[in-house]
């Protein structure tokens, strides 16, 4: 099946209860048993079912099955943001003394979470490029993981992911990439030799800017090393499996960071139009930056323009569309909010892939918590304005964003 087919129709969409076309809704903390025996062969994991949301949820699980179905990966573990997946997809195989080598152009939040890291003993170490002559620098035997985006947000990077995942398995290391700003619309990391995906599906994956979720997604193929490993160490009878086999019956399980099952539900709705919305998005977000690119004295990025550093891996790998983040630097952290507040159709919020196009000004918000080094290190300067393009009508958005940067630029000069 293409993917709009599978969407619907795939072997993930069917065998729900009284014959429904959705799962239902289980919004229910637990699940009764006829017995204290039945009950105690489903806590043991020694038969199927559910016992308590927080550790399993038919609504949940039907979520999980249709993102581990469209990455092409053996499990998917749903989480209760985004962040919340880049914690648990991590902490679940790292220990104190770890180290991380990660890109510096990641989110503000995940560059947060990074530090919190730190204090856990866990060290990461940050490199401009994620390439494998950079990271070459700084591997040693602490290093125990990748990290990366596959289009960085809001650095708009693209990694070359066969090149990173040959040079990562070759030291004997996962490779976990976050594909929220790509999604399987446009490609399959694992496929592209990632071993863990990660997405906050609060983003495109629901579309419509109503859950906040995450989910982390297994690929189960890395082959393991316990001994490496040691966190890994009891669940080794599951073989390339162990990962997912921690995740779901102990870290996971123990942090709570459970999804709810309506957010569930509700991203489930959003995912049977994620093919058609991010059709439209990346057809806008191309129009769109072309567009501006054209105005006198405004800086503008995006991965489809020809000017772009990794413009050869948009084709090789993202089918030639470029995602739906611009950037634009206009000069001034004044004209960036003067920009932003003369928008009509635009919406000022911090989310991303809402079918609504969004902007904010990252070095006050989302980065605002962050080093002015790091900040620019990510891509993000006072004069930096992030946009979501939404699934308007592409002459009205190139209309609007034109006559308010026409408009400041020209008075502001």
């Amino acid at each position: 099946m293409e993917f709009n087919t599978k969407l619907l129709h795939g072997r993930t969409v069917s065998g729900y209860a009284d014959h429904a076309i959705l799962p239902q809704i289980a919004q229910v903390t637990a699940f009764s048993y006829e017995s204290a025996q039945a009950q105690e062969k489903v806590f043991a994991h020694q038969a199927g079912g559910f016992a308590y949301t927080r550790i399993g949820n038919p609504t949940i699980a039907a979520f999980e099955q249709r993102m581990a179905e469209l990455e092409g990966g053996a499990t998917a573990t749903a989480c209760a943001s985004g962040m919340a997946a880049i914690t648990m997809g991590l902490l679940n195989f790292l220990r104190a003394g770890d180290e991380i080598i990660a890109a510096n152009g990641l989110y503000g939040g995940t560059i947060d979470l990074f530090s919190d890291f730190e204090k856990l003993g866990i060290h990461v170490r940050f490199v401009e490029n994620l390439i494998p002559e950079e990271i070459n620098k700084y591997t040693n035997t602490h290093t125990k993981a990748i990290y990366g985006e596959f289009i960085s947000n809001p650095g708009l990077r693209v990694l070359d992911l066969p090149k990173l995942s040959e040079y990562a398995h070759e030291i004997g290391v996962p490779l976990v990439i976050d594909s929220t700003t790509v999604t399987p619309y446009v490609a399959n990391p694992l496929k592209l030799g990632a071993d863990i995906v990660i997405h906050s599906t609060s983003k495109y994956v629901n579309g419509s800017g109503n859950s906040i979720s995450g989910i982390i997604i297994d690929g189960g193929r890395f082959p393991w090393d316990t001994d490496r490993y040691p966190a890994l160490c009891e669940f080794k009878k599951y073989g390339r499996m162990c990962y997912s086999a921690r995740l779901r019956s102990d870290l996971w399980e123990n942090f709570g960071g459970c999804l709810a099952p309506m957010n569930a539900y509700l991203n489930i709705l959003g995912l049977e139009t994620l093919g058609l919305r991010m059709e439209r998005i990346n057809h806008n977000a191309t129009a769109l930056a072309a567009a501006l690119s054209k105005i006198p004295g405004v800086s503008v990025r995006h991965p489809s323009l020809l000017e772009h550093e990794d413009a050869n891996l948009v084709k090789e790998e993202l089918q030639g569309q470029g995602g739906g983040i611009i950037t634009l630097r206009v000069g001034s952290k004044e004209k960036a909010f003067e920009v932003i507040n003369s928008l009509r159709l635009a919406t000022i919020a911090s989310n991303i892939g809402d079918i609504r196009t969004l902007v904010i000004h990252p070095a006050s918000t989302i980065f605002a918590k962050n080093t002015r080094e790091a900040r620019e290190k990510a891509g993000v300067y006072e004069d930096t304005i992030r946009i979501s393009v939404g699934i308007e009508d592409e002459g009205d958005l190139i209309a609007d964003f034109t006559q308010a940067i026409g408009s400041i630029m020209e008075r502001l000069a």
